[in-house]
């Protein structure tokens, strides 16, 4: 048997993109026909491979043999794209099979997307694939487009187009339309593409697995997605760190996100995460860069590819520079407004700019309006500032002189950068006016430019954020913590078996006490006042909502008539719920509440977040996202990353709170992913004390499966 789909291998690889016999299952003779176009788009783009459509019906098919099935071609096949509808094509799945072809794109529908039968008929089409080894494509796929060798195999009318540009970048999408999208918004801007290819359903062979083939073909310098879902997160996983590896950069739109996830939480991690963040969370952690427009899509993978390596070792901070006072200051402002450093000119900087007679404005922008659009102000300007070690990247915005005169604004850029030494800051352009002509100049002169400031500003803050693809190491579970999972039930655990669990992990709370429901309050009870009290049940785990919770309660008649108060609240919140006791607990003070929450996404798995805890969690959304479990070093980030908790880092001079006991407890919350049985774990909140005091956990959530 070959190698299975996903594991790369050269063979694959050729047969994907370079394959010397082609066989066309379904090809149409009529002209125009959707099944006649991949035929088509290869004579008209001089594929050199031997085509052999296969076609019962015709004895010829566009003035080549036909034939009535792939086993009757007379030597061995690399690729198959079937053009047959659902029944057919599984039929001839199955001869490809038989023929021991490497690679199949399928282009019928009616599988997944139709339903339990549909389902089904997915399911044999990637068995058949699995047994024979074979690298299928689809269903719903629209084919494989190699551009360097007309091997042009898609049922796409996009790629009809009389130009079809060649680049260095890979398209993977799971739509089929996409492709014919990106290649011709990207011809508009002069930027073509290595490969492109139209995953559809992905029955065998997912958008991380074929990222894996490709990530050693030699004329692919970097990767654009397209993703509706996520379906094999680890293999993606695998090619993202793969094609870090190799400097090769991946960029991804991601749309269609579910929030399944979010529907089926029971805690507030659950609505504060949602799918969408979650995604996005395991993206960035395994080095995918993440755009949100799709222009940007079009545009930053170029620049990410080429200029990614001159970032390494250098300052992370901008420098913008403008003919145009309010066009640079859009520039800044969008850059900025994406959490990027702006540094502006050095001193060392301005002073040799001063000295010849170039005044840089005030402030972080470098303005050179009132010096006039001319090409040795120009010049002089960006190479001093390409030469200054304390820029990390120079932004260029460019005025009308772009549209007009790119001879006096955009030439000196490109001498300027083509003079420049190897350790000169990289440099991106954009000019304001619409000028076709001066982007042009400007790529080709090797200097990146972007046809809308947001896009500019997103590609930026792309290069100016390390990329970290290194995978988390998953440490195995203490053995009593496995033993109390052992022993608590399926579902949502009350306060008590939860509180177990977290204990087991080195997690503790206030000194406590569990009454029975119909146990009587002694006046003895060996807590310290003020006390909380708490309903334990399963069916109220938000206690706040239920009336489950009273705190504050500082003699013994006041805690009975808060006992009985919460059962009648309760009982109203929720007829008939279970009452498994009351928890009495000592009330603890400190400077802030946090939230640590971990949930299991659908589609890219355990995911955990941080906020500032309490009942105002949800309101102000302001949280940390990672894949977990986490790194002491990323627990850390992403206490850093909430905005909430910046009383407890001292700021104004208020003391700090315990953040190193914090990360570790978020560290240690992190490694129940591990666990599958665990499904949702909140502890919300925990109590944050002064540095060196530690935390506590002050109510726990689990669920678990």
């Amino acid at each position: 048997m070959r190698e299975e789909p996903g594991v790369m291998s050269a063979d694959i690889l050729r047969a994907l993109s370079a394959p010397n016999t082609v066989a066309l299952i379904g090809a149409s003779d009529t002209p125009g026909r959707l099944t006649a176009r991949p035929l088509t788009f290869m004579q008209k783009n001089a594929f050199q491979g031997r085509i052999y459509p296969v076609n019962p019906g015709r004895d010829t098919v566009m003035g080549l043999r036909a034939f009535a099935s792939v086993r009757d071609i007379p030597e061995p096949v690399d690729m198959a794209y079937i053009l047959l509808n659902t029944e057919p094509a599984i039929a001839a799945l199955e001869e490809c099979a038989a023929a021991g072809v490497k690679v199949v794109a399928m282009l019928a529908d009616g599988f997944a997307e139709a339903g339990e039968e549909g389902q089904v008929r997915q399911r044999r089409v990637a068995e058949i694939a699995k047994a024979a080894g074979i690298l299928l494509i689809g269903p719903n796929s629209m084919g494989v487009v190699n551009t360097a060798n007309g091997f042009v195999c898609t049922s796409n009318a996009a790629f009809g187009t009389d130009f079809l540009p060649k680049g260095r970048l890979a398209v993977l999408s799971q739509s089929g339309s996409v492709i014919g999208t990106l290649v011709s918004r990207g011809a508009e801007r002069g930027i073509g593409y290595s490969l492109l290819v139209s995953l559809g359903n992905e029955a065998a062979t997912g958008i991380g697995a074929l990222g894996e083939v490709l990530l050693d073909h030699a004329d692919t310098d970097g990767y654009l997605l397209f993703m509706e879902t996520i379906r094999d997160p680890e293999a993606l996983a695998n090619f993202a760190r793969g094609a870090a590896e190799r400097g090769k950069p991946v960029v991804a739109y991601m749309i269609g996100q579910s929030e399944e996830g979010q529907a089926l939480s029971v805690s507030h991690t659950g609505a504060l995460t949602g799918s969408s963040r979650a995604v996005s969370a395991f993206l960035a952690g395994i080095g995918i860069r993440q755009v949100q427009t799709f222009e940007t899509l079009i545009e930053a993978p170029a620049a990410l590819s080429r200029l990614g390596a001159k970032m390494h070792g250098r300052p992370r901070q901008v420098t913008v520079m403008s003919t145009t006072g309010g066009g640079g200051a859009m520039v800044l402002d969008q850059i900025s407004a994406r959490g990027v450093a702006i540094a502006g000119a050095s001193e060392t900087a301005r002073a040799t700019l001063g000295a010849a007679g170039i005044p840089a404005g005030h402030g972080k922008l470098v303005d050179v309006t009132l010096a006039g659009a001319k090409y040795e102000t120009m010049k002089k300007t960006v190479s001093t500032l390409i030469a200054d070690p304390e820029t990390g990247l120079l932004v260029v915005a460019i005025g009308s002189s772009a549209q007009f005169n790119p001879e006096l604004a955009v030439r000196p850029i490109i001498d300027a950068v083509a003079e420049a030494g190897p350790d000169a800051a990289p440099v991106v352009a954009f000019p304001l006016p619409h000028a076709p002509e001066s982007m042009r100049l400007l790529e080709a002169g090797g200097v990146p430019t972007f046809r809308t400031v947001e896009t500019c500003a997103e590609t930026v803050a792309m290069l100016m954020t390390e990329k970290s693809c290194v995978a988390n190491p998953a440490p195995e579970l203490p053995a009593k913590t496995r033993a109390a999972i052992d022993a608590a039930p399926s579902g949502v655990l009350d306060e008590v078996d939860a509180g177990r669990i977290c204990a087991s992990l080195g997690i503790s709370g206030p000194r406590q006490m569990l009454l029975a429901p119909g146990q009587e309050i002694s006046e003895d009870l060996n807590l310290g006042w003020p006390l909380v009290a708490k309903l334990v049940s399963p069916d109220l785990p938000h206690k706040t909502d239920a009336g489950a919770i009273r705190v504050g309660i500082s003699n013994h008649d006041d805690l009975v008539t808060a006992v009985a108060a919460m059962r009648a609240s309760a009982e109203a919140y929720h007829p008939g719920y279970r009452l498994k006791g009351i928890l009495i607990q000592e009330m603890c003070s400190g400077l802030g509440e946090v939230l640590v929450g971990l949930t299991r996404d659908p589609l890219v798995g355990p995911v955990l977040t941080v906020a500032a805890g309490g009942v105002m969690t949800e309101i102000y959304r302001d949280s940390a996202v990672r894949p977990a479990p986490v790194s002491l070093p990323e627990a850390q980030e992403m206490l850093a990353e909430v905005k909430g908790l910046a009383l407890l880092r001292g700021f104004r001079g208020r003391p700090e709170g315990d953040l190193a006991g914090l990360a570790d407890l978020i560290v240690k919350v992190s490694t129940l992913a591990n666990d599958p049985r665990i499904e949702e774990v909140e502890i919300n909140p925990v109590l944050v004390r002064e540095k060196g005091a530690s935390v506590v956990m002050l109510d726990a959530l689990i669920r678990r499966g």
